[in-house]
């Protein structure tokens, strides 16, 4: 049974390798997705999700056991791994695929972090999970949510502040919605997902990158864990979107609703 009241959190961070958000994207000769033959870097999301970790310890100190941090990727993403080692985090659990392996599914993510969870029950369990929002690369935004639903588990998307509460054993979040600013309390364990308004992520210094090294990493495999991350769905074909063109001038309603009926876009009365 878990106790009423939780004295030290154990958080649980996911993170993800992906495109870096200042490379421009372009699709592979084989059209079969985009050139992945660039420069990578932690998920935007996924930084500020680190980041309000680390914060979080720094608020309520030595009411913060750990903050572990997984990634789930080829072996490259050891580096994203110890990027957020170097921002604060604890140690990093690397779900290791192939390089060639296809991105795994939102579904497929869940399974595997539910399957972290479970294993880290021997060490204290998992009180909160703090997630990006979504990743840069699909922007699918469905993961923490589809965590959150196959653990029973409370959940706050989109937060822009948060706030833990260890004596009541629950979390309080606020979230931006169309009309303004929605507050939800849930209780823990919980899943939050980051949005951008959260905080600014800060820049690891070198003597935190070199005491990241030192960290440990533990690799497991997705048959260790017992999930599949194989995709349901398969890409046929990726291609660019078409060239935009440059606009005309017109003189006249009657010459533009003309043009228009020449491209195939306005309806051609009878």
């Amino acid at each position: 049974m878990r106790p009423s009241a939780v004295r030290l959190l154990n958080v649980l961070v996911p993170i993800k390798r992906t495109i870096d958000y200042a490379v421009k994207i372009r699709v592979n000769p084989q059209q079969t997705g985009v050139d992945t033959n660039v420069k990578h870097s932690m998920n935007p999301f996924d930084e500020i999700a680190v980041e309000e970790a680390v914060r979080l310890r720094e608020k309520l100190k030595d009411q913060v056991k750990s903050i572990k941090v997984v990634t789930i990727g080829p072996p490259k993403a050891a580096d994203t791994l110890r990027t957020a080692l170097a921002m604060g985090a604890d140690s990093g659990i690397h779900v290791e695929v192939p390089e060639s392996a296809p991105a795994p599914e939102p579904l497929g993510v869940a399974k595997a972090l539910r399957a972290v969870i479970e294993r880290e029950k021997e060490k204290g369990g998992v009180d909160l999970v703090i997630m990006g929002k979504q990743a840069i690369d699909d922007d699918a935004g469905q993961t923490g949510q589809m965590l959150a639903g196959i653990m029973g588990w409370a959940q706050a998307t989109f937060a822009s502040k948060l706030v833990v509460d260890t004596g009541k054993n629950e979390a309080t979040v606020t979230r931006e919605i169309d009309g303004g600013l929605e507050e939800v309390r849930c209780k823990l364990p919980a899943v939050v997902t980051t949005d951008l308004r959260l905080n600014e992520p800060r820049y690891a210094s070198l003597p935190n990158i070199m005491k990241a090294k030192k960290k440990p990493i533990e690799k497991v495999s997705p048959s260790d864990l017992g999930v599949n991350l194989t995709p349901i769905f398969e890409t046929i074909k990726v291609t660019e979107p078409p060239k935009r063109t440059g606009g005309q001038k017109v003189e006249s309603v009657d010459e533009l609703v003309a043009r228009l009926k020449q491209a195939g876009i306005a309806a051609v009365k009878s």
